[in-house]
């Protein structure tokens, strides 16, 4: 049997009808910048993440950018954010001006707030919490020490949309939710999107220009900013395809429980508690058989990656950042022993089962 780590034209087919209707009556419009296709997705998003406003950017990569400089956020100022996430969590900060400083994560894959606090310097100004995997972050502890030390708090929701920490959903936690909706994505667009949420009207305000280079009306420019808008033709799409959110998310709970319970005898699985709504963007396992399991899978027709194979602060682009140098063990640790498994919604049941038969079939020989 074959088993992709992903199929993204899988997820079309039963929308594509749809699409191309959208499409071509965008094309008929001309409207093919900003206009009522972004509206109407902008106000759907907001209401996902239970939060006042949301703004469409061109990637998620702006949208930590635009998040942090609407804050003030620049030179001489510093960041907390996890080393083990893709890698925008920091060069988003470093494009800012800013100084990305590390803290290590916790044996979840997401950041400890203890060492957190640990970092916090005269010169720190916000905490990027990632919340890597679908899995959100320890958000009250997070935000009780933006309170005590007057910090900013953006989440980097990129993997998680829909999850939810003790009742609330992600985007809606912290002063501002950052998105990817690139088409690896839960939620995903037919190239780059992003978005912004946030309850606070004066951040909606300043986002609406800073997205069209600061520029307040057709004619007058406020402040020097990005062009990064949220295409027409992106935000046509995702409003078909955001009605099944739910439904791929349910489906993607439903692997993943699957793969917990026949799989936790043989290695470390991801744990959910009554705090927390995970939505599964990855599916890690960790195991110190990680290469030979990787291997043994591959000759069998199953695709699995690793969610990341260098951490940030290794990697050259960090080789200047303070904090780079440091240790960070946990992020270390994982580093060896994380592997992905295939979760996306379309897997057949047939598929997750080979792949659990398989995962055993390898720890019991």
């Amino acid at each position: 049997m074959r088993v992709p780590y992903i199929n993204l034209g899988l997820q079309y087919q039963g929308d594509k009808a749809e699409i191309i209707q959208k499409v071509a009556d965008l094309i008929d419009s001309g409207m093919f910048i900003l206009g009522s296709e972004v509206k109407q997705f902008e106000e759907t998003f907001a209401q996902i993440c239970q939060t006042k406003y949301a703004v469409g950017v061109a990637n998620g990569t702006d949208a930590l950018v635009l998040a942090l400089k609407s804050m003030g956020i620049g030179e001489g100022d510093e960041v907390i954010t996890a080393p083990n996430s893709y890698l925008a969590s920091a060069s988003s900060i470093a494009l800012c001006g800013a100084t990305p400083v590390f803290a290590d994560v916790r044996d979840d894959f997401n950041i400890n707030p203890a060492e957190v606090e640990k970092k916090i310097t005269s010169n720190t100004k916000a905490i990027i919490a990632v919340h890597l995997t679908g899995r959100p972050a320890s958000m009250d502890k997070i935000n009780e020490i933006a309170y005590k030390y007057n910090l900013v708090v953006i989440e980097d929701a990129a993997q998680a949309i829909g999850a939810e920490y003790k009742g609330k959903k992600v985007g809606g936690l912290g002063n501002l939710g950052c998105f990817s909706l690139h088409p690896l994505k839960n939620l995903a667009a037919a190239g780059d999107a992003g978005m912004i949420t946030t309850d606070d009207e004066s951040l909606y305000e300043w986002l609406l220009k800073a997205r069209t280079h600061g520029m307040k009306s057709r004619d007058e420019c406020e402040f020097w900013s990005l062009n990064s808008r949220l295409d027409a033709l992106q935000a046509a799409i995702l409003n078909v395809k955001v009605k099944r959110l739910d439904e791929w998310t349910n489906r993607r709970r439903e692997i993943a429980f699957k793969y917990i319970s026949a799989l936790s005898d043989y290695v470390k699985v991801p744990t959910d508690n009554s705090d927390i709504k995970s939505v599964y963007h990855t599916f890690i396992i960790q195991t110190e058989d990680r290469d030979e399991l990787q291997a043994y899978l591959a000759k069998r027709g199953i695709d699995t990656k690793v969610h990341y194979p260098i951490a940030i602060h290794q990697q050259e682009a960090a080789k200047n950042i303070p904090s780079s140098s440091e240790a960070y063990p946990e992020t270390e640790r994982q580093i060896n022993q994380i592997l992905s498994l295939p979760v996306y919604p379309e897997l057949s049941d047939d598929q997750v089962n080979y792949v659990i038969e398989k995962v055993t079939e390898f720890f019991k020989k």
